[in-house]
């Protein structure tokens, strides 16, 4: 019988590939006649090439919940309901952190299992806020006290800003995307200027970053005590990752209640064109199975969609207490539109949030016009796409 490989593709960071590289390991220890070949993209080519495009050369493929609706419209995943006990996607549903799993469900099929979860929570040197004798932030008035001193960090690439201005909308008292308009326009105006006034205090150069260079900022150099929100990583709080560790929290609270971030992660799915698609489903299945979730996916450098191991002490000792402490901003996060035509917004929108908050804008009411235009854009996905 002829050896099955089976090619991957996945995010080029620690926490995207080595996990999976450890299950294709093990998996084909298990399974002699079986290959599991993990590649890996850049983090921006990770948002913005086509996954249809990438599911006629990978059997498995690492995606982002918002693509659910087009995967929905052009079929060319498996929806893995089809293919998976009912019993064990039951006990992932039960198992989610906050609504990771279900991210991946739309139009009645399971697209996807959330392979990873993520959302944006704070970060800190506790060594040098100990130095000078600063608590970790609990109010975003501390958060701007920090940032006013100029030793606060956040990633500010557009699709991060994005990110945070539906948050701050939230923080606001805003509904996003209803009545045919991103967010009402006081609304908007508010958590722009919010935004403003904090992204102001920043360096210029954090306009450049993603999470990922953020942590590596503020864990190889001393410059930056805290950061209010970025997407966690939590290979950055275990020991001799890099040079100093960082210590994960929830966010702070604003006008009395915390902030609401925008969810992330990634999803595990098999594609429709794969000459071997039960073996990619028993894959999928594998290393979404509580016992490697709950363990190996955790120890080699993962943040799992199913909480099988969040609580374990040996887990957060290695990570710091990762796992337990952000995990109440993780479970309330914010799950973004998935309607085929949606990515259309979210890979423009945040440029013209990050315009405003250079000074290239001088109106708010301007960003919404144009983020407005997108949406009614993206409701048309056959004129875009």
């Amino acid at each position: 019988m002829d050896r099955v490989v089976l090619k991957g593709i996945t995010w080029d960071h620690s926490r995207g590939i080595v996990p999976l590289q450890a299950a294709a390991q093990r998996f084909s220890e298990r399974h002699s006649d079986v290959a599991v070949l993990w590649e890996k993209r850049s983090l921006q080519d990770f948002a913005d090439y086509s996954i249809e495009k990438l599911t006629e050369s990978y059997d498995l493929l690492i995606i982002d919940h918002p693509w659910a609706g087009s995967a929905s419209v052009t079929k060319c995943v498996l929806p893995l309901n089809e293919y998976l006990p009912e019993e064990f996607l039951k006990t992932l549903q039960a198992h989610s952190v906050g609504a990771s799993h279900d991210s991946y469900a739309y139009d009645g099929r399971q697209w996807a299992l959330a392979i990873d979860a993520a959302t944006p929570v704070a970060s800190m040197r506790p060594d040098l806020l100990a130095q000078q004798e600063v608590p970790a932030p609990q109010t975003w008035e501390e958060v701007m006290a920090i940032a006013e001193k100029g030793k606060a960090a956040a990633p500010a690439i557009p699709i991060d800003l994005l990110m945070n201005f539906y948050t701050f909308c939230q923080a606001h008292g805003g509904g996003l995307f209803e009545n045919g308009e991103v967010i009402n326009t006081m609304t908007g105006v508010a958590a722009l200027n919010t935004m403003k006034a904090f992204y102001s205090l920043l360096d210029h150069r954090f306009f450049s970053m993603n999470p990922i260079a953020v942590a590596e900022t503020m864990s190889q150099s001393d410059d930056y005590w805290y950061c209010p929100f970025a997407y966690g990583y939590s290979n950055y709080s275990r020991r001799h990752y890099s040079r100093q560790l960082l210590i994960y929290a929830d966010v702070a609270a604003f006008n009395g209640k915390s902030l609401q971030t925008t969810l992330g992660g990634t999803g595990i799915a098999v594609s429709a064109y794969s000459s071997h698609p039960s073996v990619a489903v028993d894959f999928a299945q594998f290393v979404c199975t509580p016992e490697w979730q709950g363990t190996e996916y955790i120890l080699t450098g993962g943040q799992p969609g199913y909480d099988f191991g969040y609580d374990d002490m040996v887990n957060n000792r290695v990570c710091n207490g990762f796992f337990k402490n952000t995990r109440s901003t993780l479970e309330k996060a914010y799950v973004r539109p998935r309607y085929h035509g949606y990515l259309h917004f979210q890979d423009a929108g945040g440029f013209y949030i990050q315009e405003y908050l250079k000074g290239n804008i001088p109106s708010p009411q301007t960003v919404l016009t144009k983020l407005n235009t997108l949406y009614s854009e993206s409701l048309k996905p056959e004129a875009i796409l």
